[in-house]
């Protein structure tokens, strides 16, 4: 890796990083909070950067060439046991890896063990990221998969509202969102743009997207089952770690989070890959720039973020102008998109896919826009305690609609940019906002501040496919002038 490269990736991380940050520092020092905290905040940050930009270099590196790799070789195979089980292997290790859902359980180890959530959740993406590759194996309407999955999802949650716990409903849609982050998105793409270009149809390009989307939903049931078994409490925010004890704990989970891959990838190269000696250090430098980037990505978010995000949310919800926590919390919102790693690799791979017709910029727009409306949702939800499901049903309810009006391209990568905005610095610091502010209101922690990051990965469903709809109708303009034109030309050429 060259340093010029290396100062580039910086600068896009400090370009991606800044806005939201200086909002931070801003509303901390406005509010009084104490010179140690913001302190550790401004090392956390630099952490962030820092992480951020290893991370992007080496998950390129290392995971996305992997995975187009695989996505090709289970296809060529033409054994559906081993597409299955290379699948599912493949979704459940890319999980474990996922660092937005390592801060997740953290935040909830108080009511369900770490390792038993970051399990059950990488087995439902794993078998979610099976229906999904044989779906563009036997080319089945997308917005038909999602009809089905969540009509049975809705299902599924009412039964367990009902009959059983319902608290674990916010959480459970929670998971749906942080699980497809930094890790998942870029990779998950990648193998399911390898399996299509291998497929060698056309429509290979749009097929690619939309794997992301299904994979979501498989967290979302896992842990609804896993709450038919387990009796909710409220969970207990950790503000007291400090940066070496959260330095010394994310070596030791990102080490074990990536080993399994890296074993996959050694299978892989032994007896299918076989790539030369130059190439596979290459990718295991770059495995080694992807786990120092998420050390100190995770290191950074969870000592420089979360206790800040609490603070700030505990200080505007004890307050008598608790509405301010709506509009504070859309500007959050609209600043932390471009921080998340998984957009910036969504963004970047959308624009390539479409040959530049879907922008960065304009993709980095409607996510923001979505995602600021999500989270002025859920603090209204943390102020009022209204139900989740007078949010989630019309709102789910919209999107499958929308789903069968969009173009399929805006449709597939709407799916898709729902996990991939919902990631690791909504985790470690959109919800410690809302957790503080709940704490501090006195509203119920479970059912009224989680739920935030379902929101967050609701909302570019929405807002993608009505940009999805703008662009239908002028395409159908332009077709509509089109023949006038003609007809221009061609009585200029009698003449």
């Amino acid at each position: 890796m060259g340093m010029k490269m290396l100062w580039g990736k910086i600068y896009e991380s400090i370009k991606a990083v800044f806005p939201i940050s200086i909002i931070i520092l801003f509303i901390s020092i406005l509010i009084g909070i104490d010179g140690h905290t913001i302190f550790n905040y401004l090392i956390g940050d630099f952490m962030l950067i820092i992480g951020l930009a290893l991370f992007a270099i080496g998950s390129y590196s290392s995971t996305v060439t992997i995975a187009e790799s695989i996505g090709e070789y289970i296809v060529k195979r033409r054994k559906l046991w081993v597409f299955i089980l290379v699948a599912f292997l493949v979704g459940f290790l890319i999980t474990i890896a996922e660092p937005a859902l390592w801060v997740l359980a953290d935040q909830f180890k108080s009511v369900i063990s770490q390792p038993l959530l970051i399990i059950v959740v990488a087995l439902g993406v794993g078998l979610f990221i099976v229906i999904g590759l044989v779906r563009i194996l036997t080319q089945h309407k997308l917005p038909l998969i999602f009809t089905i999955s969540y009509l049975i999802l809705f299902l599924i949650a009412g039964l367990v509202a009902i009959w059983f716990d319902s608290g674990f409903i916010p959480v459970a849609f929670d998971a749906g969102g942080v699980t497809t982050g930094a890790m998942a998105v870029p990779f998950i793409i990648s193998l399911g743009f390898g399996i299509s270009k291998a497929r060698g149809d056309r429509s290979s390009d749009e097929d690619s997207f939309g794997l992301v989307g299904i994979a979501s939903i498989g967290p979302i049931m896992a842990v609804l089952i896993l709450g038919i078994f387990s009796q909710s409490t409220i969970p207990i925010s950790d503000t007291s770690t400090t940066f070496i004890g959260y330095f010394l704990q994310n070596l030791y989970k990102m080490a074990i989070a990536i080993l399994p891959f890296v074993l996959f990838f050694t299978v892989f190269q032994l007896f299918t890959f076989r790539l030369n000696r130059k190439r596979v250090i290459k990718i295991g430098i770059a495995f080694g720039y992807t786990y120092v980037g998420l050390v100190l990505f995770l290191t950074g978010a969870s000592a420089g973020l979360v206790k800040i995000g609490t603070m700030i949310g505990s200080y505007f919800g004890a307050t008598d102008f608790q509405w301010l926590l709506i509009p504070l919390g859309m500007l959050f919102g609209f600043t932390v998109v471009a921080a998340e790693p998984s957009v910036v690799a969504l963004n970047r791979q959308v624009e390539d896919v479409s040959a530049g017709a879907i922008s960065r910029k304009l993709m980095m727009v409607a996510l923001s826009i979505g995602v600021s409306i999500a989270i002025g949702l859920a603090c209204l939800r943390v102020i009022t305690g209204i139900s989740i499901w007078w949010i989630l049903i019309p709102g789910y309810t919209l999107t499958i609609i929308l789903s069968f009006l969009t173009p399929k391209i805006f449709s597939a990568i709407a799916f898709d940019a729902g996990g991939a905005v919902s990631g690791a610095m909504t985790s470690a610091f959109l919800m410690p906002y809302a957790l503080g502010a709940s704490a501090a209101i006195g509203t119920n922690i479970l059912t009224d501040a989680f739920g935030l990051v379902a929101f967050v990965a609701m909302a570019p469903l929405i807002t993608i496919q009505l940009l999805g709809l703008i662009y239908k109708g002028k395409m159908k303009d332009i077709n509509i002038m089109q023949p006038d034109d003609e007809i221009m030309e061609i009585s200029e050429v009698k003449s």
